[in-house]
């Protein structure tokens, strides 16, 4: 091979080497994530070097667990204590998405096995109430982990103002979830309570829903399919804030006894 040196490869060779193929070493290439040594300026042909192979491999084996090019492109090139970072943040990825699979599973076999659960759905009128709260904005997925980090603000707020409060927590929530949602966080007070940190929602007097979920926190979209459709069933309009209230929580139950009170405002129809 005039102008290419001893030492180097052909693509294809290189590719049974690595034990990829021809067109993701094209790709990878293209992408800047791993390029030939020497391209012929008459052919075209690419060739490696053969201490390409354990940059080559490393893609494949990261690419086998689902890790993004762009990922696998900084962690090639960072440090070691950098590229440890970058691989730990990836596999807490992963994680969190076998965790939002496997619920997503356990719901769809309570689908497949009893169809969708009876949920009895009541309307009546709620008082008007007041909540001391913390704020906070998430995705949502992000949710049970946001809804904690505002539990660990709010108990020591409290416990700094010396308000007294009683179970159960309770959670508000816009009506449609957006890409970044506004959620709250408190416990029921009375209207005379202030704490320095703290802030106050009113939930209004008025018509609501409400049903009750027991089970597991991912599978609340159960209970609020039950009752959104009879809400839209009855004509009537749901309006915010929507209200989990954790009757039985984490502490006090195992994750299939869990018990939330889910109740949205409506408006309209029958109300």
């Amino acid at each position: 091979m005039r102008g290419v040196p001893d030492d180097l490869v052909t693509i294809g060779r290189f590719a049974r080497l690595c034990r990829l193929s021809v067109k993701q070493l094209r790709h990878y290439d293209e992408v800047g994530l791993l390029a030939p040594i020497h391209v012929d300026a008459a052919t075209g042909y690419r060739y490696y070097a053969p201490e390409q192979a354990r940059d080559a491999l490393t893609i494949a084996l990261l690419r086998e667990l689902d890790l993004p090019l762009a990922v696998i492109a900084q962690a090639l090139a960072a440090a070691p204590e950098e590229r440890a970072r970058i691989l730990r943040a990836e596999r807490d990825r992963l994680a969190e998405r076998i965790r939002r699979d496997q619920a997503r599973l356990e719901m769809l076999e309570r689908l497949a096995d009893g169809g969708l659960p009876g949920y009895e759905v009541t309307l009546g009128e709620q008082p008007a109430r007041r909540l001391a709260v913390v704020r906070a904005v998430c995705s949502p997925t992000g949710i049970k982990e946001t809804v904690g980090e505002c539990v660990g603000r709010l108990f020591p707020l409290l416990q700094a103002a010396g308000i007294p409060w009683e179970p159960p927590l309770a959670a508000l929530y816009p009506v449609d979830l957006d890409e970044q949602i506004k959620i709250a966080v408190g416990v029921w007070t009375t209207p005379e309570a202030k704490a320095p940190g703290l802030e106050w929602e009113t939930v209004p007097e008025g018509p609501a829903v409400e049903t009750v979920h027991i089970g597991p926190y991912a599978q609340l979209p159960l209970a609020y399919h039950a009752l959104f459709a009879a809400i839209h069933e009855r004509g009537l309009r749901p309006q915010p804030p929507v209200c989990e209230t954790y009757l039985v929580g984490p502490g006090e139950a195992s994750r299939e006894e869990l018990m939330t009170r889910l109740t949205i405002p409506v408006q309209g129809g029958a109300a």
